[in-house]
Order: structure tokens, then C-alpha cells, then sequence
């Protein structure tokens, strides 16, 4: 069998996934569902990528690394960019298919999650919202034992001659990410020792920054969309999204900026 564009990509059945629950089908649901699904495929990415800069930290290849940070930056933007189009949609007619949804959220995204903790944001009562039926829960739960992107980083910077303090390199994997003073004085001598890791660091600030960008662009399309509303599935809508608000992933990398 030749191998075409569509066979490549399985279009048909890509293009079978969009399946509206109204009846007749509101027009704006195939908008919301489309931009769903499409939101997971890039995380299912940035997932991936994640795991290439692990490697680059791991094989202490700086060069391998940026152009990957480079690359999940961009993605980050493009996720943002996104939430223009979803609130081309109005509260009318986000509310003609809202019940549709019956118990399902966003809040119950595996691949959200799993990106959370692979970034170092861990909290194992995060997933507990998550569906178990298919794995899923699982799925995200296998991430919490693991290393984050900061423990490869850690690594990382030990490898390149930072005075990386022991407890760091030794912590427990299930613990959250934490600022370090001591972090913070070598992450400092290596902006004025080595000029190279420069651009690695404000890399991994432009990410940092663009998911807290993409958090504060999701609360207010919510809120715009159903106001003070519960959200679908028994989650708290917009309190519980702002909770999470201005927790940056590399805490380190913001606290160093008044000392520079």
C-alpha cells in the first residue's frame, strides 16, 4: 500500500474524533472540542520534549538543551495564542452545550498533570481527580517517584563546576520544587563566570514565564466564559485555577533577579 499525506498523518481517523453531544449540534462545541483535543496533542509534545532535554542535561550537552528549551518556549507561546480563539466564543453559546459536558473537565487532564509534575510542580492530590477507568490516573501518579526537569538540572549544573548543595542533589523526587539560597549564589556566579549558561537560564525563564502566562490567559477566558460559576465535574472553577496563579516552576531563577 502507498504511503500518502493522509495514511502518514491516519487523517480519517483524526478527523472522526470531533463528535459534538448536542442535539442538533450547537455550532460553537466543535470549536471547543477541536481546541481541547489540539491542546493535548501539544502537551503530549512538550512532553516529549521534556524528555530530550532530560537527556541533554544528563549527556551535559548545553547546546542540545537550548535549542530543545528554544523549541518548548515557542510551544508555550503557541498554547497561549490559542486561548484568542476559544474566547472568539461567547458566554451564550458556550452555555447552549455547557451541560453537555456533564461531569467531564479540563481539571481531569492526565497529560496536564503529568506535565506539572514533570516540571517539578508535584502534588500527589492533584491526580486524585484524575479517572482511573482507563489508566489515566496511573499514568500521571508514575511521574511523582520521578526525577523533574529541576533534578536533571540540578545534575546538570554539578557537572558544569556549581557548588550544587547536597540536599538538592539528594532530595526526596516526590517533594515540589523549592527555592535555595545556596542555589541561588552559585546560579549568580554562573551568570557572571560562564556567560554560555546565559542563555540556557533565560530560556528556561521565558518557559517558566509562559506558563504563568498561559495560567493567568486560562483563568480569564473561565472567567469571561461562566463567571463565578462552579466548573464542570464538581471542580471550583476560577478560585481553584487562581490558587495555582504566580507559582513559577524554577523559583530559583526568579529570586536571583533583585541580586543582579
Amino acid at each position: 500500500m502507498t504511503l500518502t499525506y493522509s495514511s502518514y498523518l491516519r487523517l480519517p481517523e483524526l478527523l472522526e474524533l470531533q463528535q459534538p453531544r448536542s442535539t442538533p449540534a450547537e455550532h460553537d462545541e466543535m470549536l471547543f472540542i477541536v481546541i481541547h483535543q489540539v491542546y493535548e496533542l501539544w502537551f503530549k509534545l512538550v512532553l516529549h520534549e521534556t524528555e530530550k532535554v532530560n537527556r541533554g542535561f544528563e549527556a551535559n550537552d548545553l547546546y542540545g538543551a537550548i535549542a530543545t528549551w528554544k523549541r518548548l518556549r515557542t510551544i508555550l507561546k503557541t498554547l497561549v495564542s490559542q486561548i484568542d480563539i476559544l474566547e472568539t466564543m461567547t458566554p451564550m453559546s458556550f452555555s447552549s452545550f455547557r451541560d453537555r459536558l456533564d461531569t467531564a473537565s479540563g481539571f481531569q487532564s492526565f497529560q496536564f498533570r503529568e506535565m506539572e509534575f514533570a516540571f517539578g510542580h508535584k502534588r500527589p492530590q492533584a491526580a486524585a481527580a484524575i479517572p482511573d477507568e482507563a489508566g489515566e490516573r496511573a499514568v500521571a501518579e508514575r511521574r511523582l517517584p520521578e526525577p523533574s526537569v529541576m533534578d536533571y538540572f540540578y545534575r546538570f549544573l554539578s557537572r558544569r563546576g556549581l557548588r550544587v548543595p547536597a540536599e538538592l542533589l539528594t532530595r526526596d523526587l516526590t517533594r515540589p520544587n523549592q527555592a535555595h539560597e545556596g542555589l541561588q549564589d552559585e546560579l549568580l556566579r554562573a551568570y557572571a563566570e560562564q556567560p554560555e549558561l546565559v542563555i540556557l537560564f533565560e530560556l528556561m525563564t521565558d518557559f517558566d514565564e509562559g506558563f504563568q502566562e498561559w495560567r493567568y490567559r486560562h483563568i480569564k477566558l473561565v472567567e469571561r466564559t461562566i463567571g463565578a460559576k462552579k466548573g464542570t465535574g464538581g471542580s471550583a472553577g476560577v478560585e481553584y485555577l487562581k490558587r495555582s496563579l504566580w507559582q513559577p516552576m524554577f523559583p530559583d531563577l526568579w529570586a536571583i533577579r533583585h541580586r543582579m
